[in-house]
């Protein structure tokens, strides 16, 4: 019980302190993903989008970095709490590539900016490798405004194995080609509602809320 009763504490926590809060992206697969996650903690999320934010610089080589500076920029042009996430797929055999470069795998090396073309680039440089392991990484921070001291971080893991060919039609990005062996079926094959429930995000944000509680 002392797990649902952090939850519910955390919950209890939100409510009071954080009705509304900002979403640092525009991304429209991770909008439909944290929308339905923060169904179940009653925060109002709102997309930057709504205030005309536009998207943060990301320079930075690690996921933490990138998540913080996404979440001040909208803290600081919207005025109200941030919540970004900065995530991607880590390969093993590929030493954790495309990593932080995951939305622009394939444009670093000299392609289009887009799903089809970085899972192209990922599938063709795994032909050599039998070490097909991989799995999501992600990086929450939660800013109450831009210069927040004490920014509240949570990560989550989601390990799988890479496939040479896509499977299911749900999701975005790698999920067509990221096989989870114990769901027996790749991210995209999963329902959304089992997606929201296992994810690295879906980790990561009961991480969040773990600290939210011990924050309260």
């Amino acid at each position: 019980m002392t797990d649902r009763n952090n939850i519910d504490g955390a919950r209890r926590t939100i409510a009071s302190a954080l009705e509304q809060v900002v979403l640092a992206s525009n991304n429209a697969g991770k909008l439909r993903e944290f929308a339905a996650l923060f169904e179940t903690v009653g925060i109002e999320l709102i997309p930057q989008g709504r205030f005309n934010v536009p998207e943060a610089e990301e320079p930075h080589p690690t996921f933490v970095e990138n998540a913080l500076a996404k979440a001040r920029h909208a803290a600081k042009l919207t005025g109200l709490p941030a919540l970004a996430d900065d995530s991607g797929l880590c390969v093993v055999a590929l030493r954790g590539a495309p990593g932080v470069y995951s939305a622009r795998y394939a444009q670093l090396a000299g392609g289009e900016k887009s799903d089809a073309a970085n899972n192209a680039r990922l599938v063709d440089e795994l032909r050599s490798h039998d070490d097909r392991r991989a799995y999501y990484f992600c990086v929450l921070a939660l800013v109450r405004h831009a210069d927040d001291p004490e920014p509240l971080i949570a990560e989550g893991r989601w390990h799988g194995e890479v496939l040479d060919a896509p499977r299911g039609a749900n999701g975005f990005g790698y999920d067509p080609y990221f096989f989870l062996p114990a769901l027996k079926a790749t991210a995209a094959e999963l329902d959304p509602a089992v997606k929201n429930a296992t994810s690295h995000r879906a980790i990561a944000l009961r991480h969040l809320l773990a600290r939210l509680s011990e924050a309260a």
